[in-house]
């Protein structure tokens, strides 16, 4: 494992997916169904395997930031996010306070949305 990625909380996320796709394969009826979430799950465990063998210790982990950022965002009830038109910097403004002014930290670009 010298030189490899190893596990992080997104492997064990697609581990656990797929570990529940192949429950519910086990408990359909209809052999569509089964044949879905039987290959799902096997796709899911494969690239589980794939990303914890990975040489590409870099782009894992840059994996791995994104999604915690994502379900961080979506976790944040008090803040609404805007991509700023200018430079796409990510800006974080404060929920419920109408139509404000925003400005961007990176370029001081300024444009108007309703939070």
């Amino acid at each position: 494992m010298a030189g490899r990625y190893g596990t992080d909380r997104l492997n064990m996320v697609i581990l656990g997916s797929g570990l529940i796709a192949s429950l519910i394969s086990v408990g359909c009826q209809s052999a569509w169904l089964n044949m879905i979430f039987f290959v799902l799950s096997y796709g899911l465990m494969i690239w589980a395997i794939y990303r914890s063998l990975s040489r590409n210790t870099y782009q894992r982990y840059q994996e791995n930031r994104r999604f915690w950022a994502f379900f961080d965002r979506l976790k944040d009830r008090q803040h609404r996010y805007f991509d700023c038109p200018k430079c796409h910097q990510m800006v974080r403004v404060p929920r419920g306070k109408g139509k404000i002014s925003i400005t961007c930290p990176r370029c001081k670009e300024k444009f108007v949305r309703k939070t």
